[in-house]
């Protein structure tokens, strides 16, 4: 059995947030596009990109998110989203998950991820 640590470990601290927080054997991050004026789709698969490289930085991997909470302003990229999403998430490891209708603090985002995963033994098929 893993020892449980209560060590808050921090990645890409800034003044403001850090890239990814890790308590135990959680990790806890937030996502945006790197280039907000990319078309939406093209965002998407940025994003979902950033997941990855946040994921192998703590040491995990799809088939280990939690939780994932997705903010899109606009409604009507839903459908898009869910396309690239379903093609992403390894099937049978699809996490908990809700999508909110919400503005964002920068206009030209098209959406926002919030991000909870256990870290830990990551399967390198499933990336």
């Amino acid at each position: 059995m893993r020892e449980q640590t209560t060590e808050i470990v921090r990645h890409g601290i800034t003044q403001r947030w850090s890239d990814a927080v890790v308590f135990g054997s959680i990790a806890y991050f937030v996502e945006v596009p790197d280039d907000p004026t990319l078309p939406a789709a093209d965002q998407f698969r940025q994003v979902l990109a950033q997941v990855d490289t946040r994921l192998a930085l703590v040491g995990s991997d799809r088939t280990r998110l939690l939780q994932v909470m997705i903010y899109l302003p606009h409604p009507e990229d839903l459908a898009e989203f869910n396309r690239l999403w379903d093609a992403w998430v390894p099937t049978g490891h699809a996490p908990s998950r809700a999508c909110v209708h919400a503005q964002l603090a920068a206009q030209g985002y098209r959406v926002e991820l919030v991000l909870t995963a256990a870290v830990g033994t990551a399967e390198p098929s499933a990336v």
